[in-house]
């Protein structure tokens, strides 16, 4: 009885351990690569790790203060070459897009925004077409 006992503890040790592995989604490497690929002559403020759990999650979102004359970068990166079907979208206060990364059904990997009214803008990053959900971003200003 002890023997069946201990072989299902040790069975169940065995599978949790191996169970995050598959499929793992390092957003924190991905953010902090983010950083240096900012365009030269933007600060940076924050990283954003983006974490789609695999598919469960549609999107990802995040609020900053911008303040007015001041102008705004967003980069992506993503596991593979490119940005891997990660959209970033910024929207203003009342929630109007006013950029994304996603333009004529192009991905680019980063936008920039000349943000003329301070407020709160909300940071969405989306997954069209990701074969990963997962990736990090870095978010810089320059005025």
């Amino acid at each position: 009885m002890k023997r069946i006992i201990f072989s299902v503890f040790l069975i169940c040790i065995a599978s949790w351990g191996s169970a995050g592995l598959a499929g793992q989604c390092d957003a924190e490497n991905l953010s902090n690569a983010c950083i240096p690929k900012l365009t030269g002559g933007f600060n940076f403020l924050k990283s954003y790790k983006i974490d789609g759990q695999g598919g469960a999650k549609d999107k990802v979102e995040y609020s900053y203060v911008f303040t007015k004359g001041t102008q705004y970068m967003i980069n992506l990166c993503a596991g593979g070459n490119g940005p891997d079907g990660l959209v970033v979208s910024l929207y203003d206060s009342q929630r109007n897009k006013v950029a994304s990364s996603k333009v004529n059904d192009q991905f680019i990997s980063a936008i920039a925004y000349p943000c003329n009214a301070t407020g709160i803008y909300y940071i969405q990053y989306t997954f069209d077409g990701s074969a990963t959900y997962c990736g990090g971003s870095a978010l810089g200003f320059k005025r």
